[in-house]
């Protein structure tokens, strides 16, 4: 009776662990932090570095001095809100924006609730919509793409292609009069990429990329993401079909902005999106919705990061009301 052994439960476990999961992302990650370093060169290795080290040595102090645990940086999900603050962050922003923001992400958004498996909302959106109210006019100073590989041209300033749009209507432009007057905004140019925006928006092709890895990988479901982009085509080509000279088309509103990004490595976080297929799909359906409203309704051209942010406060709800099944028994809300 002494070998006798009982302990709680799980008592079957599998081979992933927090540190694998979040290498499999910081992997998916690479074609976009490789597509950033090429366009905006010292700029974009800049922001990635300052934001990985305030994000990892923030967390350890906090863990290790305030909360008085044995730190967990090692699971690397520091490094991945480090990560995917820099790739949210204008390329050109001065290194402070991004320690201001990590510290808004780790010491605010994280470790306030009680660190990894706590948090309510996505950490690096916190770091990024406090950087965006608290700092409008570093946070909207975009520029256009230009290869580091190519020597004697000089970065410039521009919109992003959601701004253009949203100022040449309230100018009194249609649609189609804005993307005659702005012939970069081809598709194959918001594929990969010559239009303004977050170092981490510069190329769709590369988010598509990192998007199949963590599929293939199984890190994260279809669901989410899935239900984003088709409730924004959805909804979008209905005000496009309504209105073309008033409205952008679907395919314009899945390549631009933020979409792709936050739509396959924000709202697909573990611990603020909800555990149910069932609850996925609403909550991804709740996102898509709310960015289009605010891209098309509200004051900032783009709305991921507040429609994210949004539905993250609806988690617990849905993880309420519209739980998973239980093992052994036949799905009734899932």
């Amino acid at each position: 009776m002494r070998k006798l052994i009982v302990s709680p439960a799980p008592h079957v476990h599998g081979n992933e662990s927090t540190r694998k999961i979040m290498l499999d992302v910081i992997i998916a990650l690479a074609p976009s932090m490789l597509v950033a370093v090429y366009f905006f060169g010292l700029s974009a290795i800049r922001l990635l570095l300052v934001s990985v080290l305030v994000c990892v040595a923030l967390e350890y102090v906090v863990q290790k001095y305030l909360l008085r645990r044995q730190p967990t940086v090692s699971d690397l999900s520091a490094v991945v809100t480090g990560v995917l603050l820099a790739l949210n962050l204008p390329p050109t922003a001065p290194w402070w924006i991004a320690v201001i923001g990590s510290v808004a992400a780790i010491g605010i958004a994280k470790m306030t609730f009680g660190g990894l498996g706590h948090n309510i909302f996505n950490p690096a959106l916190v770091g990024r919509v406090f950087l965006l109210v608290s700092f409008p006019v570093i946070m909207t100073d975009w520029t256009v793409p230009q290869s580091i590989f190519r020597p004697g041209v000089d970065a410039v300033s521009g919109a992003t292609p959601l701004a253009l749009v949203k100022e040449g209507l309230a100018q009194g432009l249609t649609v189609d009069q804005i993307m005659a007057a702005n012939p970069d905004l081809t598709y194959g140019q918001m594929l990969f990429a010559r239009a303004g925006g977050s170092a981490g928006e510069a190329s769709a092709l590369a988010l598509i990329i990192g998007f199949v890895y963590l599929l293939a990988r199984r890190v994260i479901r279809p669901h989410i993401p899935v239900s984003i982009i088709l409730t924004v085509a959805v909804v979008s080509g209905i005000f496009w079909l309504a209105d073309p000279s008033q409205y952008t088309d679907p395919v314009f509103n899945i390549l631009t902005g933020g979409l792709l990004l936050g739509s396959i490595f924000m709202a697909t976080d573990y611990v603020t999106s909800p555990m149910s297929s069932k609850g996925m799909v609403i909550y991804g359906v709740g996102i898509g919705l709310l960015t289009v409203l605010i891209r098309y309704f509200g004051s900032y051209p783009e709305g991921v990061s507040f429609a994210i942010l949004i539905m993250n406060s609806i988690v617990p709800l849905l993880n309420k009301y519209i739980k998973p099944a239980r093992f052994g028994k036949e799905a009734k809300h899932a």
